[in-house]
């Protein structure tokens, strides 16, 4: 089985990693310096245990001759239209593609007939993955590039798998094992659209609000006053899922104190704040204001933030313009 990786970041670099230290054939696409160092010197992974480096073969254009058996696409949730149209002559009827992004994948709303401009625009994603056999993904893991080529990895839980309703893939359950081979905890679950619509609902309200107060997650929670504006995000979001016909695993209340026994952490858009970089406000939260909108119910908490989180990135934009 042979497995494209295109995006190699925080997390397209440590699943790559994982896939050549198990033995996998992968390969790597990437643009500019990151594809220079890693041809150069290789993708290295380093973490508070140990220092890997790996030579892969990468390259930054497609040709005719290139054949993959999956395809795994890591990009934060405003790039991914790009990065899918800078792969599109690989999406032939048959490959298996998976969206390794925050927020909702492509296909997750296909048997809605919903389309949402906030984590596609124009449906040009769509267009061009509609003969692909798109496999789930929910990745459940802290890493990220301290430089080009060059992976930090904080913490690593686990990389569930699934396939997608109507999508039988032939390939899941040995990519699996290829992760576990390289050290990934990689369950292959039957619920996938649950484990997305899970994920997002603790992403929903903590990273946002991590952002828009430079705090991490305890200070977050410990606070009355942000501690119930998590509640009722979660609340909103919750009704959503409700409308859409999928269940949470637990309430809002188990939710937050499991979060709470996870320890202090920052999230990814406190750093991505922190650094003044451009925010995923669209693919975490404002899929979910969409999503409220188009279904008729009431998210005046969720709407106020993103208006809030959506101002914080424009100024970033403007302080880079200037």
């Amino acid at each position: 089985m042979k497995v494209l990786i295109a995006g190699i970041g925080g997390i397209g670099g440590w699943m790559a990693g994982a896939l050549a230290r198990g033995g996998a054939d992968v390969s790597l696409f990437a643009r500019g310096v990151t594809l220079e160092r890693l041809q150069r010197d290789g993708l290295t992974l380093t973490s508070d245990k140990e220092t890997e480096t790996f030579k892969i073969p990468a390259f930054g254009a497609i040709d005719g001759a290139q054949n993959f058996d999956v395809v795994i696409l890591c990009a934060k949730s405003q790039d991914f239209p790009a990065i899918s149209a800078s792969l599109a002559p690989l999406f032939l009827a048959g490959l298996e593609v998976i969206a390794a992004v925050n927020g909702l994948p492509w296909w997750f709303l296909g048997d809605c007939g919903m389309e949402l401009e906030s984590i596609d625009p124009g449906a040009r994603a769509a267009a061009i993955l509609h003969e692909v056999v798109p496999v789930g993904a929910v990745v459940h893991a802290s890493s990220h590039a301290v430089e080009p080529g060059v992976v930090r990895t904080v913490k690593a839980d686990r990389l569930i798998l699934g396939e997608v309703p109507g999508y039988p893939s032939q390939h899941v359950r040995a990519l699996a094992a290829d992760f576990e081979k390289g050290g990934i905890k990689a369950p292959v679950v039957g619920n996938i659209r649950e484990e997305i619509w899970a994920k997002l609902w603790g992403n929903m309200n903590m990273n946002p609000i991590s952002a828009l107060t430079r705090l991490s997650s305890l200070p977050i929670l410990e606070q009355p006053e942000l501690c119930r504006l998590v509640y009722e995000m979660m609340n909103e979001f919750d009704s959503i899922g409700r409308k859409l016909g999928i269940a949470l695993p637990v309430s809002a209340d188990d939710r937050i104190e499991i979060t709470k026994k996870l320890g202090d952490f920052r999230t990814s858009m406190y750093a991505d704040a922190v650094a003044q970089r451009r925010l995923e406000h669209e693919g975490i939260l404002g899929c979910v204001v969409e999503l409220a909108q188009k279904l008729g119910v009431d998210a005046p908490v969720s709407r106020i933030v993103y208006a809030l989180l959506k101002g914080l990135d424009t100024s970033f934009v403007r302080a880079g313009d200037s």
